[in-house]
């Protein structure tokens, strides 16, 4: 699944968890691929499995493209 990184630092700082938008900001690419960049999530301190079911559940901005 691909989205832009922005929309996540967006719905992490939504949720308050401003250290891990933080992280993300500075560690993540423009554009996430969350198969492409699993390990870069996993080393700003986020899930990709769990981060997939935010995205499902409709967590991030329209922008979510399968």
């Amino acid at each position: 699944m691909n989205f832009d990184k922005q929309d996540l630092v967006q719905m992490l700082r939504a949720q308050g968890d401003h250290d891990t938008a933080d992280r993300a900001e500075a560690g993540l690419p423009d554009k996430i691929d969350t198969d492409r960049d699993a390990d870069a999530l996993a080393g700003v301190g986020l899930d990709r499995d769990e981060l997939l079911a935010k995205l499902a559940a409709g967590g991030i901005g329209g922008g979510v493209a399968p």
